[in-house]
């Protein structure tokens, strides 16, 4: 994970005066499944009668049933008819997609032009010449240096003419929806993240320009049925379990953190945070080593970092179960057989909900554990809005896996 600059949290929510939204109503979600994938349909169909979302509020799309689609297919199969739909039922207050099993996960990378291509090869056969000097040529330390330097800047430039940072997830690209042009280079910001409060006035987007996205997707459609039956289920009879939350280092001192440090110091203030505003048992570990094999038993609430694609099943999953890991690569699929990144592992072993990254976010492109608990705890909130208020930044790589409505602490 590539640290960059911090995001400084300015405002805690947990004093927040009043709540900065309303909660998200079974009418307010517009239901998206993929006519290619029969288990697509099902799935809303069964979401649908049980959370009695009102039976004209989903959206039919073709799309391939592969975890990758290209920028073209998703701005005319899918971003065109969410906002056919839109603008046909205006009557419609629609604040969240729900996509479903079938959805690509991760829209690439504008197509480049033919001239883009051309000049992505020249670049290519000057960085190679580069190259082979470095490695057949008698050079002096100084012309080792400067030629790696510009092999270096050729390999920039080769990333930034392929637009390498503007993949994104669909979840988040989706999220934009509603506003006809942006930059997709890197991310933008996201107006209901609570750090950005003081901020509003200097912001391109506001909240009305911004839908909440969320996904019911997994490894398999009987483990994404489980997932909707555990959420229903843990709403009416109550979240039972542990909290379990895996820093790696003791709280610091220091009031202005950045890059991990802050990360850490949030997951800190989560486990206090849950400890106060909840009944579950919490437990807070603060050594580099992760919880083992068995060490986490009744898990309700898990948040932890660091080991990249590398599930350790520590847990004991409880019905209605959120998982949160903070690694670079924990959602880069949720289909692919063996792969033992986080979301898709958790997934398989029982959790309702987690959240994840589909490539590199860097650190700052995470939720705040501390944020993203708090409102979840408070019982108000759902997960799609306690998501997308502690969540920084959109157009970018993080996606929210679970039923949007999903109330764990309503009761």
């Amino acid at each position: 994970m590539v640290i960059r600059p911090a995001i400084l949290l300015v405002l805690l929510i947990s004093f927040l005066p009043v709540r900065p939204s309303f909660a998200l109503l079974p009418e307010e979600v517009l239901l998206i499944v993929n006519r290619n994938v029969a288990a697509s349909q099902v799935l809303a169909d069964k979401y649908l009668s049980a959370r009695q979302i009102p039976a004209e509020n989903i959206l039919r799309v073709a799309l391939t049933d592969k975890e990758d689609c290209s920028r073209s297919e998703y701005e005319k199969k899918l971003a065109a008819p969410v906002l056919k739909y839109l603008a046909k039922h205006p009557d419609k207050n629609i604040r969240c997609l729900l996509l479903f099993y079938g959805i690509p996960l991760r829209v690439a990378a504008p197509e480049l032009s033919n001239s883009e291509w051309r000049e992505v090869e020249d670049i290519k056969y000057k960085r190679k010449n580069f190259d082979w000097r470095l490695e057949n040529e008698k050079l002096s330390a100084e012309e080792k240096q400067q030629l790696q330097e510009q092999s270096k800047q050729l390999s920039s430039q080769i990333k930034k003419i392929r637009k390498t940072e503007q993949r994104a997830a669909v979840d988040s690209e989706l999220a934009l929806v509603l506003n006809p042009s942006y930059s997709l280079e890197r991310w933008q910001p996201n107006p209901y993240f609570v750090g950005f409060a003081r901020q509003k006035s200097q912001l391109p987007f506001n909240k009305d320009q911004v839908l909440f996205v969320s996904r019911l997707d997994g490894p398999t459609p009987a483990i994404v049925q489980r997932m909707i039956d555990d959420s229903l289920y843990a709403e009416k009879h109550g979240l039972q379990g542990e909290a379990w939350f895996d820093a790696r280092w003791s709280l610091p001192g220091k009031k202005k953190l950045k890059g991990y440090a802050l990360y850490d110091a949030s997951i800190h203030k989560a486990a206090a945070l849950t400890e106060k505003l909840s009944s579950l048992p919490v437990h807070l570990d603060e050594k580099e080593r992760l919880f083992q094999a068995g060490e986490a038993p009744n898990t309700a609430l898990y948040c932890g970092w660091y080991s990249l694609a590398k599930y350790v099943n520590a847990f004991d999953w409880q019905r209605g179960s959120i998982g949160y890991h903070i690694a670079s690569s924990e959602c880069t699929t949720l289909k692919k057989k063996g792969s033992q990144v986080w979301c898709k592992r958790m997934l398989e072993e029982g959790v309702a909900a987690t959240i994840g990254p589909v490539a590199e976010p860097y650190v700052q492109g995470f939720p705040l554990p501390e944020v993203f608990f708090s409102f979840l705890l408070d019982g108000y909130y759902t997960l799609a809005e306690s998501y997308f208020l502690s969540l920084p930044y959109l157009s970018w790589q993080m996606v929210l896996i679970g039923d949007p409505l999903y109330r764990p602490f309503r009761n």
